[in-house]
């Protein structure tokens, strides 16, 4: 693959949207003839009524999209103008022991937004448009049945003391997928019938209609936060960090339980210094409502050969960052693909580092668990 060269200039589609017309104009979509047919895939068509509707045998086989190595060209266009409908066809829930309890089915897959570092488009090739999964009805009976055979949670753990938790936006972010469908708003309001299980879900995001679902405490918004430097070039087309911090009480006094996602942690020159003044502003900033129930996940850097590959034909910039050979060594991840990360002393301080930082400048905040 030809890279541009590394004093290329940040692509204009870098500067965040100031609205959700300005994250997506979709003009295609993909779909599968059952979403067509659907109620869910008919609503997604009747929001973009302008969009050309290509039918396709299958979500994961799109050859436009798929595997196309000349979609990095154009990797912020096909996330704004492209949709794909399709139907989830395996439902399962995955046993998890850190952001939750338990992955759910997925109801989307994909991002309107681009972060530089996002491990979703390793599955699909070169490009990860959202695609919305139309059986909605199927996966929140099966999510139903399958709170229902866990029972009562008898043992507190570091997911959550009571609640079991399901991470509901592993593979997209739900608060852009609100964008595009009512998917998030009938999960939220599945989870907001199950006295014994809470929703979770991380957010780049802010989407202040989430404000009206009335979550009654069963849905967890993680917001993810990091230096306002590092979110300017890795956090491509996501809300501005204050933003986020400004959105944090509001979805307490709205019902939602709001934790923090500090990820990723990159290091680099600096970092410390940008990270205690993060944590100051989020000392001077959250009510004491927000404080008293927040928690947080320090997640550091993980990175990937392929992905290191596609960005330096779109973004690279970013890899300034991001790829540190003199830092990371390979990691073999959960699902079986090679990656990078900090090197065992390096992740070691970094996260001692960081967690000293956060007892000095926001004693409030509970880590939940850190790697």
């Amino acid at each position: 693959m030809e890279t541009a060269a590394p004093s290329s200039p940040v692509p204009t589609e870098t500067a965040r949207p100031s609205s959700p017309i300005r994250l997506l104009d979709v003009r295609e979509i993909y779909a599968e003839p059952a979403a067509l047919d659907s109620a869910r895939g008919r609503d997604v068509l009747a929001r973009f009524p302008a969009a050309q509707v290509v039918e396709v045998p299958s979500h994961w086989q799109i050859p436009e999209l798929h595997g196309n190595q000349g979609n990095v060209d154009r990797w912020v266009r096909v996330k704004t103008e492209t949709l794909v409908l399709g139907v989830k066809k395996s439902l399962s829930a995955r046993a998890n022991s850190r952001s939750s309890n338990w992955i759910a089915p997925s109801t989307a897959n994909g991002c309107a937004m681009a972060c530089a570092y996002c491990y979703v488009p390793r599955r699909k090739g070169f490009a990860n448009p959202i695609t919305v999964f139309t059986n909605i009805e199927q996966i929140t009976g099966y999510l139903r049945r399958h709170v229902a055979r866990q029972g009562v949670k008898t043992e507190p753990d570091q997911c959550d003391p009571e609640s079991w938790v399901y991470d509901i936006g592993e593979n997209s972010d739900c608060s852009v997928d609100a964008l595009v469908s009512d998917n998030v708003a009938d999960l939220v309001a599945t989870f907001r019938e199950l006295p014994t299980a809470k929703a979770s879900f991380a957010t780049k995001y802010v989407n202040r209609e989430l404000l009206d679902l009335d979550p009654r405490g069963r849905t967890r918004v993680r917001f993810s936060l990091m230096p306002d430097a590092d979110s300017r070039v890795i956090d491509v087309r996501t809300s501005r960090i204050a933003d986020r911090i400004a959105a944090v009480d509001d979805f307490v006094e709205a019902g939602y339980e709001v934790h923090l996602n500090l990820s990723p942690v990159v290091l680099r020159e600096g970092w410390e210094a940008d990270w205690a003044q993060l944590l100051r502003q989020l000392d001077d900033e959250l009510g004491p409502a927000a404080k008293a129930q927040a928690a947080a996940e320090v997640i550091m850097l993980t990175h990937n050969r392929d992905l290191h590959e596609v960005n330096l034909g779109w973004h690279p910039k970013a890899e300034d960052l991001l790829w540190r050979p003199d830092l990371q060594q390979p990691k073999r991840s959960q699902n079986g693909q090679w990656n990078v990360r900090y090197r065992n002393d390096v992740k070691r301080a970094g996260v001692e580092r960081l967690l000293e930082l956060i007892a000095h400048h926001a004693p409030w905040l509970r880590v939940r668990y850190a790697f």
